[in-house]
Formats: structure tokens, sequence, C-alpha cells
């Protein structure tokens, strides 16, 4: 039987480990938290996944939440023009709604993740609750077959390099500010809670509202992503939770006052229920080196760590897992060497990585004229605002039609 060590325990660690042992492989999972301190801990995440992620959650039986989180069946755009404090619709420059293919859903990690790490350990998995720390690897990693890292946080981060080619930010570019909350009103131009909606305002940063499932229920989100130095990066030394939803909404009546009219009645959830905070997107190395000399691969977040603009975190891990772990099923009892780490990583990084962080980082910085009139005529054209919804799920399909100004003509000539 072989042995293989997973050092963090998010969708990317978790949907892993539990992966393999359903096919009877040896696994330790390291985790610097329990069960019961995820769920009782602070939100970590505005996760939502769409049908592929879904499909890998499916296809192991970890889908079980799926029943009572709620369906987001469509996805919303809107660029608020430059005096959108102004309540009326003519202020919203571009406002569209379009149809997901298959439904998206959203489960509170404190739920999910806490939920996995207690089936993997009832399920006879060996659980060390220990912050692991490169000399922990270092030793350890003599006891197994394959040692994988992910964990997109502290020291272990570190022996991953940095990839410049694939990096272009060394600075966070948004301020994150996210609070889950009860009693948000639905839009009253389309479905409830059936809908993610994305507000971009120029020059100040985006907001991102859908629904989600979290501890106490069905809930919904709303989160910031603000520029860096602009009106919407103003959480840090926020007093608690209460003063966060106060500083959220008042950003709300004065950016998006569509959006705020739907949330004055909102309450947070529950005392952890808010998250600050702010990272730099980054692709590192796949594979790093031990001081002993032996090597460990990375996973997920610990080598490719996008802002969460696109919603594309969750889904970037849950796919990494599953391409990771048909690499790990297809090479059998060969030593997993560095030839095919960064094999396995490629299969990964080739259909899922690469354009999902081409993507992302797009959206990061100001969109150039043609990008802006792509989204526009989504508002007449039904077929482009599906088309765009539906790469939240497939990002590859925006290198068709949606960066070089020549294909995106080429695609809107084709409109009737």
């Amino acid at each position: 039987m072989r042995k293989i060590l997973i050092a963090g325990a998010g969708q990317s660690g978790l949907q892993l480990a539990l992966g393999l042992q359903a096919q009877g492989y040896e696994v330790t999972l390291m985790s610097h938290r329990t069960a019961d301190e995820i769920r009782a801990g602070r939100v970590t995440s505005t996760q939502v996944l769409f049908p592929t992620a879904l499909q890998h959650e499916r296809d192991l039986r970890l889908n079980f939440w799926e029943s009572q989180a709620p369906d987001i069946e469509a996805l919303g755009v809107t660029v608020a023009a430059p005096d959108s404090h102004d309540p009326g619709p003519a202020h919203r420059a571009v406002d569209w709604l379009g149809p997901l293919d298959g439904a998206a859903q959203s489960v509170d990690h404190r739920v999910k993740l806490a939920g996995w790490l207690d089936t993997f350990a009832q399920r006879g998995g060996r659980l060390v609750i220990h912050g692991a720390a490169v000399s922990d690897l270092d030793h350890l990693s003599r006891l197994y077959d394959l040692v994988l890292v992910a964990s997109g946080k502290g020291e272990l981060v570190d022996l991953f390099d940095r990839d410049p080619a694939h990096s272009p930010y060394t600075r966070p570019q948004r301020s994150l500010a996210v609070s889950y909350v009860h009693g948000l009103a639905p839009r009253p131009d389309g479905p409830g809670t059936g809908q993610l909606r994305l507000t971009m305002v120029p020059g100040v940063g985006e907001l991102i509202v859908m629904p989600t499932l979290t501890t106490s229920g069905p809930a919904d989100i709303l989160f910031w992503e603000g520029v860096p130095g602009g009106p919407v990066d103003a959480f840090r030394g926020v007093a608690g939770p209460a003063e966060h939803l106060a500083l959220t909404l008042s950003l709300m009546e004065r950016h998006t006052p569509w959006e705020y009219a739907r949330a004055v009645k909102a309450e947070l959830t529950d005392g952890g229920s808010t998250l600050a905070g702010r990272y730099p997107p980054v692709v590192r190395n796949p594979v790093a080196v031990l001081p002993s000399g032996g090597l460990v691969l990375g996973v997920g977040d610990a080598v490719v760590t996008n802002d969460p603009l696109t919603g594309q975190g969750a889904n970037a891990a849950a796919k990494c897992a599953a391409a990771y772990l048909a690499a790990i099923l297809e090479h059998g009892d060969r030593p997993f060497d560095e030839a095919w780490m960064r094999t396995a990583f490629d299969r990964y990084w080739g259909p899922v990585g690469r354009p999902t962080t081409r993507w992302t980082n797009a959206m990061l910085a100001p969109l150039p004229a043609h990008a802006v009139g792509l989204l526009a005529a989504a508002s007449d054209h039904p077929e482009v605002a599906r088309r765009f919804a539906n790469g939240f799920d497939d990002p590859s399909d925006f290198e068709h039609y949606f960066y070089d100004p020549a294909r995106t003509e080429s695609y809107l000539a084709t409109l009737t």
C-alpha cells in the first residue's frame, strides 16, 4: 500500500486525501485546526463552485450539502457609470444577467472542510493536528512515497520559488472585505437567491453578491474588492464585525445603491462572519526541494494563488486535486520522481491553471476598450451574456474572444 502525506486541509488537500483514501492509499493528513475549531472559527473565503468543480465532488461522493445549498442559476455583470452614487438606473452603464448551463453553489468552508475532515477521520485516515513546518516535512518525507503541500499560507509556501514569468504582480491588487449576512432582499429585476452579481465600479473596485450555505443555513455573501488606495480600501483597523458590516453597507450605499437597497435589513450570520485582508496573486514552481534533498509537490493555492475577483480559487483547487488524483492513480507503483511531479502539475496547469491565471490577472487591470465593448454587447445579445457567464466554469474559453481586439471584433461580427 502506497503511503502519501498531505500537509494542508483546504479544498484541494482534503479532496485529494479523501479521493486517495477511497482508492486504498494510506494517507496522512496534516491540519493546523480540528474540525470543531474550523466550525467555530471565522470565515476564510468566498468560495463558489461552478459545474465542473461540483462534478469532481460528486464523482467522489463528497457533495454532502448539495441539497441544502442554494442553487446559483445565473451570473450578472454590472458596470457602474462614473456618477453611480445616484440611484437612478441610468447610472448602470452595463447591466445584464447570463444563465449558467449548470447550477453553481457556495458552501461556507467552515461547513465543508469541517465535515470533510470528520469524514476523513471516520474512514480511518490518519489525521495529525499540527501546523506543519519545513522541518516536519524534512523528517517525514523519508517515511512516505509522496509528500504534497496543499497549504497556501505559512512557511511551507516559501519552499516554492515564485515564477516571475506568470506572476506579473508583486503587490496585492485588491483590498478584500467579506460579510456573510441574513436578511438580504431579492433583486426586483430577476430571480433572487439564484444569481451571483458582479458589479464593477471603475477606479473603485468590485462588489460581489452571492448566496451561500453557512453554519446557520442559507445566507448571502457581500464581498468588496477595493482598488488599493481607493475609497473601498478602508477596512484596516476596523474594530469588529458590526463596524465591518456598517462600513460594507455604507460603501454599497455610496457606490452601488441598487444593491444597497436590498441590504438595508442585512444582519451578520454570526460573530465570525467577516473577513478582511489582501495578498498578491502568484504562481510558483510546483516542485520544491527539502533541506535533506527530498522532493515535495505543491497542490492548489500552494503553487497557484489568484485573486478571488473571478471566483476561481476553490474551482482551481478542486480541479487541481482531480488532476493530481488521476495522475497518482495512473502512475501505479513507479517512483514519484521530479519528472512525474512536473508532469502532474502540467496536467493541471495547461487546461486550468494557465487560463484561469491569465483571465483573473486581466480582470484585475483596467479593462481595455474592446473588453468593455464586449460587456456592453452582452446587454443586447443574450448569447454573449451566456457565454461570458459560463466562462467562470471554463476560463479557457476567454482565449477565443476576450483578450485580443481582433478576436473580439470578429466574434461580435457574428452576432445577429
